[in-house]
């Protein structure tokens, strides 16, 4: 991966984290020319909205503030981690579950 990789990359590597939509639409515009950081960031941020998701449903079973309001601060801290690492042009594997994350979806991107 080269510095014009990062450079070209960096919006779609932003667009990747902010709503499952925008993992869609970093995912189809990366389709023509392979570009490694969005490809990265497409997985990590894909792997974020679907955890996201996920334990959304299982945590609204449990009808108490206290536990929904850490979910949202511990997703929110792993959220702007990431774009955090996608405006500074690094592939930063999101704390926890990053390793996770690339493994799962490593046929993105490929």
């Amino acid at each position: 991966m080269n510095d014009n990789s990062v450079k070209e990359g960096k919006t779609y590597g932003i667009i990747a984290y902010l709503t499952l939509i925008g993992v869609l639409i970093a995912f189809f515009t990366n389709q023509d020319k392979r570009n490694t950081f969005i490809s990265f960031h497409i997985r990590q941020g894909l792997g974020l909205w679907l955890l996201f998701m996920c334990m959304g449903y299982i945590v609204g079973y449990f009808n108490n503030w206290n536990i929904t309001l850490s979910w949202w601060i511990f997703f929110s801290v792993l959220l702007v981690y990431g774009i955090a690492g996608a405006v500074s042009g690094k592939m930063n594997k999101i704390p926890i579950l990053g390793n996770l994350f690339q493994n799962v979806f490593k046929s993105i991107g490929q």
